[in-house]
């Protein structure tokens, strides 16, 4: 059997590696199953190296920043680590810690968490599993990336609904939820979950109805609700239930994380959207069957036609959002080549509006966005970042004591400012004034109007100048 040569090197040093290799994150993994082309590949770097040297000798001004810059490249290079493996590498991408547990004897190469490159695992790529998949590991991709910064232009709506972001609401709903004793798609905990989460929706205006689900021998439910306008939909989608794998269907499951969070995270997004008009129909999906196989999702999924489908815009997915997994607030957004324009509008929202570092992946696996994207339909999760570093999921430790709510009010205004831009907002009448035109001074005139989303609005006129109208406050919803 031959061995397979590998090498992790640091993604900001390795762009000419990368053809070659896979990027995972800060890091580029580089393999070859033969010795010579990995010995040839090593060549052709170091020839790259003497290029830039001689570059470097060419511009006396930069040599010595060059030189300081490749002592830090090969220290990089060291700490990150080389080796050989006895087999072929494999990607995984697995539930918290699923994999591993599963299989603590195979040797992981790079560990990042949600993604592993292990040595082995061939015979693994054909088994279906809810909580872990094993692939070959492919050159040339990008398993998960690290987009730059890019702050955009603030919306004066979007402001507003991320300035609203509440954690008393929000908290609230959590605990409930995970005070319940277990949320097991088939028990009487889930159906109490299912009856208030209905009664929270339909008490702010939507219109509320439950979708049968099977899930195995017995039944579920998905709680749905609308407010409805163009024939074009948005979605927001959580999984309602939570489980215990290793004490069965009757053990305690309190959730708190997995998926109590994102669940509550609808119901807080619910708050806010109910206040505003909206150009096309919001449509909130609370799914049950979620941890025995997404059944809620894929039984959904396919009781739509093709022209329901093809009328969603943007499917927007929570599941474990309140789970502080690293040193920094961390989100992945996970989707595939359909769900990229969505990918790259909560990047930007997280960029302008939160501190939240960003990772994403064009690699979906195993919650609720996954039916979507293979049924063509535009979907994304968010998800914390790091966590396969959460042990307590998927048992009777998943409680409100290991929850960061900070990081979940990240997440979540990262979500509604989106979710704004998506949902378009509709048009209103003309901003009335709110009180008489104001002269501050001789040759200037101040407006002060109510706008359309309630909030108040002031507009300044000189006679040289002309302001564009400023939102001063007021909430989305308020009088």
């Amino acid at each position: 059997m031959s061995e397979t040569r590998w090498a992790v090197l640091p993604a900001g040093r390795a762009a000419g590696a990368r053809t070659r290799g896979a990027r995972i994150g800060d890091e580029v993994i580089v393999w070859s199953r033969e010795a010579e082309q990995l010995e040839g590949e090593a060549e052709e770097l170091d020839g790259e190296a003497e290029q830039l040297e001689g570059e470097a000798e060419e511009l006396d001004g930069e040599a010595e920043q060059l030189d300081g810059e490749a002592e830090q490249l090969d220290g990089e290079a060291e700490r990150a680590g080389e080796g050989t493996a006895r087999s072929e590498l494999s990607l995984v991408t697995q539930v918290g810690r699923a994999f591993q547990q599963a299989h603590p004897r195979i040797p992981v190469i790079l560990d990042h968490g949600r993604h592993l490159v292990i040595d082995g695992g061939k015979t693994l790529r054909q088994k279906e599993d809810t909580c872990w998949r094993v692939e070959p590991l492919l050159p040339g991709v990008t398993v998960v990336d690290r987009p730059a910064r890019h702050p955009g232009r603030v919306d004066p709506i979007a402001a507003g609904l991320v300035a609203a972001v509440s954690r008393p609401p929000y908290e609230a709903d959590t605990t409930w939820l995970a005070q319940l004793p277990t949320r097991h798609s088939t028990s009487a905990g889930f159906g109490q979950a299912a009856d208030r989460a209905a009664a929270a929706l339909d008490a702010l205006g939507y219109a509320t109805s439950r979708f049968p689900v099977t899930v195995g021998g017995g039944r579920s439910a998905n709680v749905i609700a609308e407010k409805a306008a163009s024939p074009d939909v948005v979605v927001v989608t959580a999984h309602l239930d939570s489980v215990n794998i290793a004490g069965g269907p009757a053990a305690a499951a309190p959730g708190a994380d997995d998926n109590g969070s994102g669940s509550a995270g609808v119901l807080l997004l619910a708050r806010l959207l109910a206040g505003l008009s909206w150009e096309h129909t919001l449509r909130l999906i609370l799914f049950g069957g979620e941890e025995q196989g997404l059944f809620g999702s894929k039984q959904y999924v396919a009781s739509l036609s093709p022209d329901e489908r093809s009328r969603i815009r943007a499917v927007l997915n929570m599941d474990m959002i309140a789970s502080r997994n690293g040193p920094q607030s961390a989100v992945l957004l996970e989707g595939a080549a359909v769900s990229q324009s969505l990918i790259d509008d909560l990047a930007a929202a997280a960029a302008t509006y939160t501190g939240l570092r960003v990772e994403t992946s064009l690699n979906p696996f195993a919650s609720d966005h996954v039916p979507f994207i293979q049924a063509g339909v535009p979907a994304v999760l968010t998800i914390e970042g790091n966590d396969s570093a959460n042990h307590h999921i998927h048992s009777a430790d998943d409680l409100l004591d290991h929850l960061d709510y900070e990081l979940a009010m990240e997440i979540l205004r990262m979500n509604v400012a989106t979710l704004a831009g998506w949902l378009r907002p509709a048009p209103g009448p003309a901003p009335r004034p709110a009180g008489p035109v104001v002269s501050w001074a001789p040759g200037r005139l101040d407006v002060f109007v109510t706008g359309a989303d309630h909030g108040l609005y002031h507009k300044a006129w000189t006679e040289s100048s002309t302001t564009e109208f400023e939102r001063l406050g007021g909430l989305p919803g308020g009088s």
